[in-house]
């Protein structure tokens, strides 16, 4: 929740001319982030009992668009927050990050896709792709004048086993159960985390350093002002949204 109360903070001060670009980095370790559709699902509490006790995973919703997704340790987040309302098309928001991804393996690859997986978990038209192999998945959101575009970029580890989590979870919170909103039939086999793919031994910390990389040869100029007091403040603000949001899903469970 914190992660998230972060970016809406940069966002706005982005968005009042109050800070200049934004790029985050974060790892958070056996969380499931949901999305708003994740949090109406008819047995949701069966859902998250199953990711607490027997995947040992905590989840929460988050306030960006998309579905569940998976974050551990060999996920790395990256945030891109730029100025940008009505002139900045969504799709433009979403080339940006497109475009830096493919820098920073450019030396890897050339044969990263963007295209819907349909069978992934959380699948968007910018899934990125090795082989018909998600391994990354964007998100957008915009808050007072200000672009959040987030990456999650599975780095290491399986990208089917978390893809079987996922999938796991939906046949609990599901149970078969019709519902107006389509959820993802996965199919793990159509995901895999970067070093599958590549068949490399990254870590994130690799990919943090390749980023800082790409980011120069792209013309950033790069400085690592602490964050204000102005922007605590407004922090404590998005993280108290934050925190309601979860409750509210939490007051659902209970009344299941």
């Amino acid at each position: 929740m914190q992660s998230f109360s972060f970016d809406d903070t940069f966002c706005d001060q982005v968005g009042h001319d109050r800070s200049p670009s934004v790029v985050r980095t974060w790892v958070h370790h056996h969380v499931v982030i949901l999305g708003i559709h994740d949090s109406r699902l008819p047995y949701l509490k069966d859902g998250i009992n199953f990711l607490n006790d027997v995947k040992g995973y905590s989840a929460i919703v988050r306030n960006s668009g998309g579905l569940g997704v998976v974050l551990d340790k060999g996920i790395l987040n990256i945030s891109l927050i730029f100025k940008g309302k009505h002139d900045v098309s969504i799709d433009t928001g979403y080339e940006v990050m497109l475009r830096l991804i493919r820098e920073i393996f450019k030396e890897e690859t050339n044969q990263i896709v963007n295209k819907e997986i349909t069978a992934s978990y959380c699948p968007g038209s910018y899934d990125l792709s090795i082989h018909n192999k998600k391994f990354a998945g964007i998100s957008q959101r915009r808050v007072r004048g200000g672009i959040a575009v987030q990456i999650y970029l599975c780095v290491e580890g399986s990208g089917a086993e978390r893809a079987q989590m996922m999938k796991d979870f939906y046949q609990q919170a599901l149970k078969g159960e019709y519902t107006k909103f389509t959820y993802p039939i996965i199919n793990p086999d159509c995901m895999a985390s970067i070093n599958e793919l590549l068949e490399t031994e990254y870590t994130t910390n690799d990919i943090l350093f390749k980023l800082l990389g790409s980011l120069k040869t792209l013309g950033a100029t790069l400085n690592m002002d602490p964050v204000t007091e102005d922007e605590w403040a407004l922090y404590d603000q998005y993280f108290e949204r934050m925190i309601e949001r979860n409750q509210k899903m939490i007051r659902n469970m209970e009344k299941q």
